[in-house]
């Protein structure tokens, strides 16, 4: 019995994968953000890119 009493206790294993579920949630959410923040710069550079040409020519 007391080993099944210590078993029930013991929840270092439940902490850990709780951490690791957080770890992937910033790791998703700064995938996101990255993404986003990528396409803008592509938007950006375009931008930039395509007025050079029109007062180039």
């Amino acid at each position: 019995m007391q080993k099944i009493r210590s078993f029930l206790k013991n929840n270092k294993g439940a902490t850990a994968i709780e951490y690791g579920l957080i770890a992937a949630l910033i790791a998703v959410a700064a995938i996101a953000a990255m993404k986003g923040i990528g396409t803008q710069l592509n938007n950006t550079f375009t931008n930039v890119q395509t007025k050079m040409q029109n007062n180039a020519g």
